[in-house]
């Protein structure tokens, strides 16, 4: 998964992945069967629908993978820079050289969003096509060490080809949610009229809609625990890489204090982009477990345990 880096490859990142992957193909299999059952029951129309969701799916999922990177710098209001720009753009652009060194992977672009709230990101659809990004917040509320743990759990992703994967595994939600819709406007536009002549495309769009409702609820909750596991490996990854997991800790500490302080209506604006980011945007304190379920990162909790592992790992290697 980390071909070409000197990043850890992460085992058990590598079996939750084939499991998710292994349970999602099983979803497909199960939603494909359920299709031509209907089609077989109301009629081969059912087929064209389903194509054109798989089509219009398709061009959405390649559009993000390939535009990922400006995407989410435009979403973010990021600006690329240069080493000259800035004592920020330098000290950012010499973090990234010297993460790139121990990696032994191509740099990527690096950009600075100019917001307070701390946070970083990293995307593109390939080690050649990356963006590295950190907000003037994050940079300005952590240490080199610190900056260099949260860019090394960024540029992680990269080297693990997250965006692919994470692009795969969202394609079948993707078909499903485009379904919901269009058997949803079907039914209100055109099979709601109850006659002889639609009265089978009500059962369709009725039948499309329900079984696309399924699949889509546990592709869903299969993408997150799969982001939740990437985000695990990253922190595992960028630590082994620095050899300073109590670094990565104390960014986790800082970036996750001050989020909890932005009031709510602040975080909304962010929230597009909590795939991304190394700490997600929404206050996490009190969640339920339900609510973890459904989230993009696992909890702090979770993740500083899994840091202290890394630290007793290095220990016992010295």
């Amino acid at each position: 998964m980390a071909a070409r880096t000197r990043y850890a490859p992460d085992r058990g990142l590598t079996v939750r992945m084939t499991a998710t992957m292994f349970l999602l193909g099983l979803v497909f299999v199960a939603f494909i069967a359920a299709i031509i059952g209907i089609g077989t029951a109301y009629g081969a129309s059912t087929s064209v629908i389903v194509l054109f969701a798989v089509v219009l799916g398709g061009g959405f999922a390649i559009g993000s993978l390939f535009y990922s990177d400006k995407i989410a710098l435009t979403t973010a209001g990021a600006k690329e820079v240069s080493p000259t720009d800035s004592e920020r753009a330098a000290r950012l652009h010499a973090i990234v050289d010297r993460l790139c060194a121990l990696a032994d992977m191509p740099k990527p672009r690096v950009a600075i969003a100019d917001t307070d709230m701390p946070n970083a990101f990293a995307t593109g659809r390939n080690a050649d096509h990356a963006v590295v990004c950190a907000t003037t917040g994050l940079m300005r509320r952590l240490d080199n060490d610190e900056l260099e743990g949260v860019l090394a759990h960024e540029m992680s992703h990269v080297a693990h080809k997250d965006v692919q994967v994470m692009t795969i595994a969202s394609f079948l939600a993707i078909v499903a949610a485009l379904l919901v819709r269009i058997a949803f406007y079907g039914e209100l536009f055109g099979g709601g009229r109850r006659n002889s002549n639609n009265q089978n495309t009500a059962l369709i769009f009725f039948a499309l809609m329900a079984v696309s409702i399924v699949v889509y609820a546990v592709s869903f909750l299969l993408i997150r625990m799969l982001s939740r596991y990437r985000e695990l490996s990253a922190d595992r990854s960028g630590a082994l890489l620095t050899g300073q997991p109590s670094a990565l800790k104390s960014a986790l500490q800082k970036v996750s204090g001050r989020i909890a302080q932005i009031p709510t209506k602040d975080l909304r604006t962010a929230q597009p982009l909590n795939a991304f980011f190394f700490a997600p945007a929404m206050h996490l304190s009190g969640k339920s477990g339900l609510a973890n379920a459904f989230s993009t990162h696992p909890s702090l909790e979770r993740r500083m345990a899994e840091l202290d592992k890394v630290q007793q790992q290095l220990n016992r290697g010295r």
